[in-house]
């Protein structure tokens, strides 16, 4: 297992600012918490030779869960870092976590949330899926177990999440935002959801967007846009961007360790 710093990739001269702030964004994670470990310790490490003179701004992009072997511990994980006064920390919400908590509220969404990777969420909470898929009396079984197996502070992480955190000429949010649309007037669901008609735009959005969802095989950094999924839970590779005063960079934790 390893981590590296990723150089700068784009010129200064257009390159927008944190207004001073040492900001890092982390990318989705969902249940790899082998490697996010081994990005929280280089970031850290990385605080510690920056000195910088406010409190760091670190911010998670969402999808926590489901997938990936262990949902739980990167909760755990994350809940730790919320009450370390040394980071100043916004969680945002994912749609895997929309999905989970939908699942919370309605078992008949069940069959949907297994189709996408939430049954490595159940077993992180120690609760078998159904075997039988349709049958809703099973599910809402399974419901009833997840619900008796989420701790409380678990359950207050899921429900307290945000959408967007803005800093300086940045937005942080999940998925992206719709074209044309202001920031202050983007809907939840495109928060959460939105794909193609982000991707494929070349903006601008009143703010670069920092953003995961839209997994690929490395970042994606652009005048308009940073975009830093690249598929942890299977690929083994968590991404960071570094963003402080009008510079950027990524920090990557890797690990040999693939799924699926």
């Amino acid at each position: 297992m390893f981590s590296r710093l990723l150089g700068q990739k784009r010129s200064r001269e257009v390159l927008p600012s944190t207004g001073g702030r040492l900001v890092y964004a982390v990318g989705d994670v969902h249940g790899r918490l082998d490697v996010l470990q081994m990005l929280v310790r280089d970031i850290a490490n990385d605080v510690l030779a920056t000195r910088p003179p406010e409190r760091p701004v670190l911010i998670f992009l969402g999808d926590y869960v489901d997938r990936g072997p262990d949902s739980r511990g990167v909760v755990d994980l994350i809940l730790t870092l919320k009450s370390d006064p040394a980071f100043d920390v916004t969680v945002l919400k994912g749609n895997h976590e929309e999905a989970l908590m939908q699942f919370v509220q309605d078992p008949g969404f069940g069959s949907t949330w297994l189709d996408h990777g939430g049954g490595a969420t159940l077993a992180a909470y120690g609760v078998q899926p159904p075997s039988t898929r349709m049958d809703s009396d099973t599910w809402a079984a399974t419901r009833d177990a997840l619900n008796a197996a989420l701790p409380a502070s678990h359950r207050a992480f899921y429900q307290q999440l945000e959408l967007m955190r803005v800093v300086g000429d940045y937005a942080f949010v999940h998925a992206g935002v719709r074209p044309g649309v202001a920031l202050e007037d983007q809907s939840e669901r495109d928060l959460l959801w939105i794909r193609h008609e982000f991707i494929r735009d070349r903006g601008p959005f009143g703010k670069v967007i920092v953003h995961g969802h839209t997994p690929s095989e490395e970042a994606q950094l652009t005048p308009c846009r940073i975009g830093i999924d690249t598929g942890a839970y299977a690929t083994g590779v968590l991404t960071a961007v570094r963003l402080y005063g009008d510079s950027q960079s990524l920090i990557q934790a890797r690990s040999q360790r693939r799924i699926g």
